[in-house]
């Protein structure tokens, strides 16, 4: 055996959880202790929250634009959530891990399964919260949402829960430091995974 290496392709790490858990954030975070982590930036139909930019937080489509993407393949994922529609543009993605880039995505259940369909070889992350009163709290904390809309938010977050086992692995975000690490852990054990080493005899 001689000249052990690993491949060259990135990898591609999504991050789902329930609304209110802290993806953002979290991912956020991570962006900023690991600048070479490529964030997949979200094609989406709902309304810019204050503070957010196209292009940077979301692509801001009307739901004829994005049913247009959808229609020309131009999604790797598309999920309708809460009455509106979010996507992942597909060459962004793929461009970027055939570069040797770690790609990380943002996204709902209901589009990691489209994902993990087309790229079976991700890692997948569910982030949890420390507990449903909690997660009611944060959510309830932004300002922006009535009350119709939490509930059917908690009503919705329920359901997400119980399609854990579809991950590979569930961090618990009591602490962001703490999430972060965690995370940051599980990227360094997959990048040595012994699927991803290449020996040359």
């Amino acid at each position: 055996m001689t000249n052990p290496s690993y491949q060259d392709r990135g990898l591609l790490i999504v991050v789902s959880g329930p609304s209110g858990v802290g993806k953002g954030t979290v991912c956020g975070m991570l962006r900023k202790r690991n600048p070479n982590l490529i964030y997949s930036v979200s094609a989406t139909t709902r309304s810019p929250r204050q503070g957010e930019q196209h292009g940077v937080n979301y692509f801001f489509h009307t739901k004829d634009e994005f049913f247009s993407m959808m229609e020309q393949g131009e999604l790797i994922e598309w999920a309708e959530y809460v009455g509106n529609y979010y996507g992942t543009p597909r060459q962004f993605v793929e461009d970027k891990l055939n570069a040797g880039e770690d790609v990380i995505l943002e996204i709902e259940v209901q589009g990691a399964k489209q994902v993990k369909e087309l790229f079976p070889e991700g890692i997948f992350i569910f982030l949890l919260p420390p507990s449903m009163d909690e997660l009611k709290r944060r959510i309830m904390g932004r300002g922006t949402e009535t009350v119709s809309a939490i509930q059917r938010r908690l009503h919705v977050a329920s359901s997400e829960c119980k399609e854990l086992s579809m991950y590979d692995y569930a961090v618990i975000n009591d602490r962001l430091e703490h999430a972060c690490e965690k995370i940051e852990s599980i990227l360094v054990a997959e990048h040595c995974h012994t699927s991803r080493v290449i020996i040359e005899d």
